[in-house]
C-alpha cells in the first residue's frame, strides 16, 4: 500500500508538473506575439520635421491645383461670355436690317449683352470708366453694325489672350460696345 501511496503522489507531481510547463508556455506565448506586432521605434525629431514639412507642401501643392483650376474655369467663362456677346451682336444688327426697328426681345438682347461686356471688362481687370467715344455713329444702323464689328473683334482678342494677362485692348472694346449700348437706347425709339 505504501508503493501505491508513493506512485500515486509521484503521478501528482508528473501532472502538476506538466500542467505548470503548459500553463507557463501558454501565458509567455502571447507576450512574444505582442513583442512581434508593435516593435519599438525609435523617436527621430528630424524625420518628423522632414514629414512635417512634407505635409505642408503637398497641402500647398493642392491649393495650387485649385487656384490654377479655379482661373482656367474663371478664363473658360469669360471665352464663353465673349461668344455670347458676339452673337447678341450679330443677332441684334441682323434683326434690325431685317426690320428696320428694335423690338422688345432686341431691346432684351441688348441689356444682355451689356452685363456680358460688364463682365468681360472686370475680368480683364477694368473698372467703370466713363470715356465717351471719339467719333459717335450718328444713327442706329451705323451703331448696331458697328456693335457687331467691336464684338467680334472682342471675342477674338478674349480668345487669344493668355489667362493671366491684363489687356487693354479687351478692357477698351468693352467700354466701347458699354458705350454703343448707350447710344442705341439713345437713338431707338421705345417699342
Amino acid at each position: 500500500m505504501f508503493q501505491n501511496r508513493i506512485k500515486l503522489a509521484a503521478n501528482f507531481v508528473r501532472a502538476t508538473a506538466i500542467v505548470c510547463f503548459v500553463g507557463f508556455s501558454y501565458a509567455l506565448a502571447p507576450a512574444q506575439t505582442a513583442q512581434q506586432a508593435s516593435p519599438i521605434i525609435p523617436f527621430d525629431k528630424e524625420k518628423d520635421k522632414i514629414e512635417g514639412a512634407t505635409r505642408a507642401s503637398i497641402e500647398e501643392e493642392m491649393r495650387a491645383k485649385r487656384a490654377i483650376k479655379g482661373a482656367e474655369k474663371e478664363y473658360q467663362k469669360n471665352v464663353a461670355r465673349a461668344r455670347d456677346l458676339s452673337f447678341l451682336g450679330e443677332a441684334v444688327n441682323a434683326s434690325f436690317k431685317q426690320k428696320s426697328h428694335l423690338g422688345r426681345d432686341d431691346i432684351q438682347k441688348l441689356e444682355k449683352a451689356e452685363k456680358l461686356a460688364k463682365a468681360i471688362r472686370d475680368a480683364a481687370g477694368g473698372s467703370e470708366d466713363d470715356n465717351e467715344m471719339k467719333e459717335p455713329p450718328r444713327d442706329l444702323a451705323c451703331a448696331l453694325n458697328m456693335f457687331a464689328e467691336v464684338a467680334t473683334s472682342l471675342k477674338k482678342n478674349v480668345e487669344k489672350t493668355p489667362k493671366h494677362v491684363i489687356s487693354t485692348t479687351v478692357i477698351d472694346e468693352a467700354n466701347v460696345l458699354l458705350e454703343l449700348t448707350r447710344i442705341v437706347r439713345a437713338l431707338s425709339p421705345n417699342p
